[in-house]
């Protein structure tokens, strides 16, 4: 096997690549050597079948194993020796067209090298982490907010119209197909306007609805409903109105904290204490992260592959698209083109990440099956309901499973990082913290 550089400009690389005839055909009659004890043909014992007869009956498919083989261990063994890393994949194309058994096999291999990644010294940096300070302002508005989350219902003056938010209080009858359905019926039911808690369309005619008033309401249940006689079907309601309750916040007091599962008033103080307090470190965090990434884009400086850029600004211009236009099924890619600003955010992306991989292959950082594991049941809980689907699919999509993994071992590398650098705590308030999150530039 031959290899011969032909190409050597910037990030570009070009090489030749010859596999003999006698290399292919050694490698074929290898391969029938090992598997020829275990071959059994009519008119031979097993195992005793001639390597010519062999040949012509394997020897094509061989033949092309062999081949693909050959490329493999060649650029392997090519990119061992030289030490080299492809910014992506290597393309290897068949130079003779017209090769036919007995020929050698000519090949192109071209690819763009990865740069040298320069050593930063990390010591040299000073960050600064804000700290959230749980003052009596912060944890008010989080008892607030759980007043308003379970809010006591006042019964507003007869004549008063219902309004989004407002709870009704409702007795009606369903009627499917000219038939009246007990099963369907109900007496002194709650409903909050806006909640959509019934069947889609319930709610929209009973808005403006006052206490003693009955009003018509035509829906169609869903093709899934679980109840066989209404399922696909349209129903009319008769809704009468008995009751139009205004909400108000929730008092805040002990009986508030035991419907949040605390014993006592101070007891839900405590358990808003401890939420700002991780809600806090998860957006200092955040904060922290990226102003490391602001102050590592300022110093590090290599050329990059220009592959790379162009693929990232590519996603990201495509991406920034897909957020402006939700709901567009999607534009062909050649709507779609970088721009300046997409293409300076690719640069700093390419950069960044390159370097966090380089120091993943220089550090001891790895991420283990319980941190996968981990994370796949975090990211499962916050769909209630579906947490085996998602099982399923984390387990059924190596694309996923690269993600996730992508994305602790990059939290990892963070956390080795600013291991090394200086950080000094500054304390804030809630709204502090939160000021300077959105001051944040969208990246």
């Amino acid at each position: 096997m031959q290899v011969t550089e032909t190409l050597n400009e910037g990030f570009k690389r070009g090489y030749r690549i010859t596999v003999s005839a006698s290399e292919l055909d050694e490698k074929v009659n290898g391969k029938l050597a090992e598997a020829a004890p275990e071959i059994q043909m009519k008119g031979f014992r097993k195992g005793k079948v001639p390597t010519a007869l062999l040949k012509k009956q394997f020897g094509k498919r061989l033949l092309g194993e062999a081949m693909q083989e050959s490329v493999d261990a060649a650029v392997s063994e090519h990119f061992k020796d030289s030490g080299e890393k492809p910014a992506m994949e290597p393309k290897v194309e068949m130079q003779n067209q017209d090769w036919k058994e007995g020929d050698d096999v000519e090949l192109a291999l071209t690819y763009e090298t990865l740069p040298e990644i320069p050593e930063v010294d990390f010591a040299g940096f000073e960050l600064e982490r804000l700290v959230v300070n749980a003052d009596d302002a912060a944890v008010n508005e989080v008892l607030e907010d759980f007043a308003s989350r379970t809010p006591d219902y006042m019964t507003r003056p007869k004549g008063t119209e219902a309004v989004e938010g407002d709870q009704l209080i409702v007795d009606f009858t369903c009627m499917v197909d000219g038939e009246i359905l007990q099963e369907a019926a109900g007496s002194s039911v709650p409903l909050v306007l806006g909640l959509d808690q019934f069947v889609p369309g319930f709610e929209a005619p009973l808005f403006g609805a006052v206490e003693g008033e009955t009003r018509r309401v035509e829906v169609t249940f869903p093709e899934d409903h679980p109840s066989k006689k209404l399922a696909g079907k349209l129903a009319t309601f008769q809704v009468t109105v008995t009751a139009v309750q205004e909400p108000k916040p929730a008092a805040i007091d002990d009986e508030l904290a035991k419907k949040f599962g605390a014993e006592d008033l101070n007891g839900l103080k405590e358990r808003a204490g401890e939420a700002i307090k991780n809600e806090g470190e998860s957006v200092a965090r955040s904060i922290l992260k990226r102003t490391l990434f602001d102050e590592l884009d300022k110093v590090l400086e290599f050329d990059l592959p220009p592959s790379l850029v162009e693929r990232e600004a590519e996603q990201i211009a495509y991406q920034l698209w897909r957020d402006e236009h939700p709901d567009d099924e999607g534009p062909d890619d050649e709507d779609i083109k970088p721009d300046d600003e997409h293409n300076r955010l690719a640069e700093r992306r390419v950069r960044l990440g390159l370097l966090l991989s380089d120091l993943g292959e220089r550090s001891d950082v790895t991420v283990t099956d319980a941190e996968m594991n981990q994370a796949v049941i975090s990211q499962a809980r916050t769909i209630p309901g579906r947490e085996r689907d998602y099982f399923d699919l984390v387990q059924k999509s190596p694309a996923m499973r690269s993600q996730i993994h992508a994305s602790i071992f990059e939290e990892k590398l963070v956390d080795y990082v600013l291991d090394m650098v200086t950080i000094k705590e500054k304390k804030v308030s809630k709204d502090e913290l939160l000021k300077a999150f959105e001051s944040l530039d969208d990246e």
